[in-house]
């Protein structure tokens, strides 16, 4: 039961100390257990110390690997500190048995770049761990990572929602496949699945809190913006999305940042709340 209860959450990249720490009040808050994964001089640790938070955070820039599925094997046989993506903390979660992560936003596919397709999609599609996050990044070109995730087959949950969010706002014109209301739904959902011993995951989305939500508009001109910046500056594959979400950030004066911080204690709270649900079904 206790390992049901169990949440995993990957640092924010670069690790930000008081986000982490503020995601696993939220787990506890809603009486589950936060295991926050990274990886630590080349070993795989599910639930690091705030002082291994702290630690990661004062890396040097440039020594914490971003790690998906291709980079475990390089950061584990060379000792190299990690920071997992949302597809290498499924990987993980599903070695230590762990049914539900949270997030802030899942990767997909990049706007005007419909090749450059996130492994987020691709592990959503073949490891079976539920991952509550608001949506896709904003960032991201929407309608085609909707495609991507129907292809691999992943069923897609809306937590008081009928549309899916979009990361800094709460709503798009974009369908979810059923909309749930309660912690309770989502949990016989993660049940089901596992009764089925299906190897795909779902994702369960959570629109940001409305008192934090960056207006669609700005948040639009803001990632337009930035996204034909990367463009002209030449700046492809995972610099991509950290490239843009920090330019985001300035041009929106913070606004950005502070939604990102709500929607992420959010989620994790939300998370910690379907975990306990999933313990208490047995």
């Amino acid at each position: 039961a206790l390992e049901s209860t169990l949440i995993t959450h990957g640092l924010p990249y670069p690790t930000n100390v008081e986000t982490a720490l503020a995601m696993e009040s939220a787990v506890r808050e809603s009486g589950a257990v936060p295991a926050t994964i990274a990886i630590m001089q080349g070993e795989i640790t599910v639930g690091i110390t705030h002082e291994q938070i702290e630690e990661l955070a004062q890396a040097k820039a440039g020594s914490v690997r971003k790690c998906s599925r291709r980079d475990f094997p390089i950061a584990i046989g060379l000792g190299q500190y990690g920071a997992t993506t949302v597809a290498g903390t499924m990987i993980v979660a599903h070695m230590a048995g762990i049914k539900v992560f949270a997030t802030g936003g899942i990767g997909g596919v990049h706007r005007g770049h419909p090749q450059d397709v996130s492994a987020d999609l691709i592990e959503l599609g073949r490891t079976p761990v539920a991952v509550v996050s608001s949506g896709a990044k904003s960032i991201l070109d929407l309608p085609l990572t909707l495609e991507v995730l129907e292809t691999n087959g992943v069923p897609i949950l809306g937590y008081t929602t009928d549309v899916l969010p979009s990361f800094y706002s709460a709503t798009t014109d974009l369908p979810i496949d059923q909309r749930i209301d309660t912690p309770t739904d989502a949990a016989k959902v993660i049940q089901a699945l596992d009764s089925l011993r299906a190897q795909h995951g779902i994702l369960i989305t959570v629109p940001v809190p409305a008192d934090k939500e960056l207006p669609a508009n700005i948040a639009e001109t803001a990632i337009q913006q930035a996204t034909q910046e990367a463009d002209e500056q030449g700046i492809t594959g995972k610099e991509i999305t950290p490239f843009v979400l920090n330019r985001v950030k300035q041009i929106t004066e913070g606004q950005s940042m502070i939604a990102n911080i709500a929607l992420l204690t959010n989620n994790a709270k939300v998370a910690g709340q379907i975990a306990v649900e999933l313990a208490n079904l047995g």
